[in-house]
């Protein structure tokens, strides 16, 4: 068992995108706080992470502030995004570079762990928090492995993660359901002209799924493959609906895929809402643990903007002496990432509950030019308005 006695400064609980990013923006910032980071990541890289995995432009932009070669990951291209409602509706292309970068969790937060570690941040892998206690003159971090002391922790452990339920263990939940499944694209039915796409089919809605289908190329080690899945924010939860992975199962098998055949997993993504607390004294939440995007469940460029709002937050408490973090919330609503999301939470707020038939063939074929006002001013395009130091 290994015995820790040093105080962290800060501690980092989870290994993903948005602890990464948090200890990353951090140590720009604030280097002389490098030595004093410990991220925690109680799995081994590279881990299983279940993810549809797109990143992105406004992730790319984050990842490029920072120094980072994304290009470093193995990825695969989108040059289309379609919206659909029953197989027609809206296409967005970026004339100047790709619309999506798919890529594979376990490949890109290996590699992101990688950067962090070059850059003197200290990751310890195999360790599981058991318990998070905030005092007045420090956090205590109780693991397997034995009992740390922090000045300030960060919750970046996800959707599930211990340190919200110990921090705020009375908060509602807002949480949508995922199923996720890879097929291959050797001898594909799909034809040709849609593997450069990524689609999003929101014909489940009518049915009381909240949510869409959604259907990317990606990869794994090299072998081309297609990412399936389905997303239901549960905002409909209180009509009768299908199995959620019936439409699934419909949308792949009107291309040729027969669901049985394949493997299938589910996973929850909370989604922020406005009601929720994202800070407590010596305690900040970032990534799935403050909440994703509730639209999409997208969560890679969500988690890095959290983190570097977070290491600002972090970095002028440690300059004041003051770490009650009471600002952090109104830091990230007033922020692009903040703003994003409350655009995000009200829009995902209409387009499901309003879940008609008419009204979807309305939105996602009828007032495209309308649609793609509100995506582009804001939905879109935040990592740019972000602050760069």
């Amino acid at each position: 068992m290994h015995r820790d006695t040093r105080k962290h400064d800060v501690l980092i609980i989870g290994g993903g995108p948005s602890g990464l990013s948090t200890a990353l923006h951090v140590q720009r910032i604030a280097p002389h706080l490098t030595s004093r980071i410990l991220l925690l990541e109680k799995e081994y890289y590279p881990r299983l992470k279940l993810c549809a995995g797109g990143l992105t432009l406004d992730a790319e932009i984050l990842l490029e502030r920072l120094g980072l070669d994304v290009n470093e990951v193995p990825h695969v291209l989108a040059d289309e995004l379609r919206f659909d409602f029953e197989s027609s509706g809206l296409r967005i292309r970026n004339p100047k570079r790709h619309a999506l970068r798919v890529i594979r969790r376990d490949e890109f937060d290996h590699w992101l762990a990688k950067q962090a570690q070059s850059r003197g941040i200290e990751i310890r892998q195999g360790v599981t928090v058991k318990n998070v206690l905030a005092q007045a003159d420090g956090v205590i971090v109780e693991t397997d492995q034995g009992t740390l002391h922090a000045q300030v922790v960060v919750g970046a452990d996800g959707s599930n993660g211990v340190t919200r339920r110990c921090i705020f263990p009375s908060d509602p939940l807002h949480t949508a359901r995922v199923l996720e499944v890879l097929t291959p694209t050797h001898h594909s039915p799909i034809p040709p002209s849609r593997n450069g796409g990524a689609y999003f089919e929101f014909s489940p809605v009518p049915e009381n799924i909240a949510g869409y289908i959604w259907d990317f190329p990606t990869q794994v080690k090299g072998k081309p493959m297609r990412c399936w899945g389905i997303y239901d924010t549960n905002l409909l939860a209180n009509g009768k609906r299908p199995p959620l992975k019936a439409p699934l199962a419909k949308e792949m098998m009107r291309l040729g895929f027969n669901l049985n055949d394949y493997e299938i997993k589910g996973h929850p993504i909370r989604w922020f809402s406005p009601a929720h607390r994202l800070s407590a004294p010596r305690v900040l939440l970032v990534g799935d643990a403050a909440g994703a995007d509730p639209i999409f469940g997208e969560g890679i460029s969500i988690a890095l903007g959290y983190g570097a709002l977070a290491a600002r937050e972090i970095s002028e408490a440690f300059q004041r002496g003051e770490f009650s973090f009471r600002s952090f919330k109104r830091r990230v609503v007033r922020s692009a990432l903040g703003q994003t999301l409350l655009a995000r939470w009200l829009i995902a707020n209409v387009i499901y509950s309003l879940k008609w038939r008419w009204f979807q063939i309305l939105l996602w074929r009828m007032v495209k030019p309308f649609v793609l006002l509100i995506a582009w001013m804001f939905v879109l395009n935040w990592g740019k308005r972000m602050p760069t130091r």
